[in-house]
């Protein structure tokens, strides 16, 4: 088999394919979170797939609701602790527990430029608050009041 240069239509199909992709980048623009109505900032914005699932930063989001988060380094065992209520997990690892209850995962929280991310959903059961995700306007609500959120619930 040998290789043959590609015509100018192949070429430029590729080019048109490529410019389209990166405009679609370059102008979306990052999920905004809110807890309670107020504006959250993070250094890693959160993670929407096609899917409908969001991963969010663990130690911004768990700031913003009043909790204290501890990690090991070298073993990734992350500890949140919001009043009476635990979450321990390990990055990677599906198992978590939950106030002492251990729970499995459908997705392993992960770490993106040295932050952990985990599911909106498995943050929400841990904490109890209440999540809403509107893909339209790329916004994720979370209530510590018992509140209804703005938006339909996430998948994950």
């Amino acid at each position: 088999m040998t290789y043959r240069i590609p015509d100018w239509r192949t070429l430029g199909l590729t080019a048109a394919i490529a410019l389209v992709a990166s405009a679609l980048f370059a102008f979306s623009k990052p999920a905004e979170m809110r807890v309670d109505g107020q504006h959250l900032d993070s250094d890693v914005a959160p993670i929407t797939t096609v899917q409908g699932k969001v991963y969010v930063p663990l130690r911004a989001l768990a700031t913003a609701i009043g909790g204290d988060t501890y990690s090991q380094g070298k073993s990734g065992a992350v500890t949140v602790v919001r009043g009476n209520q635990s979450f321990k997990f390990a990055v990677g690892n599906r198992r978590i527990t939950v106030n002492g209850m251990p729970l499995t995962l459908k997705r392993a929280p992960f770490r993106v430029r040295g932050r952990v991310m985990i599911g909106l959903r498995a943050f929400a059961r841990a904490f109890g608050v209440r999540v809403g995700y509107d893909h339209r306007t790329s916004r994720i609500d979370i209530r510590t009041d018992n509140s209804t959120p703005t938006g339909p619930q996430p998948a994950e």
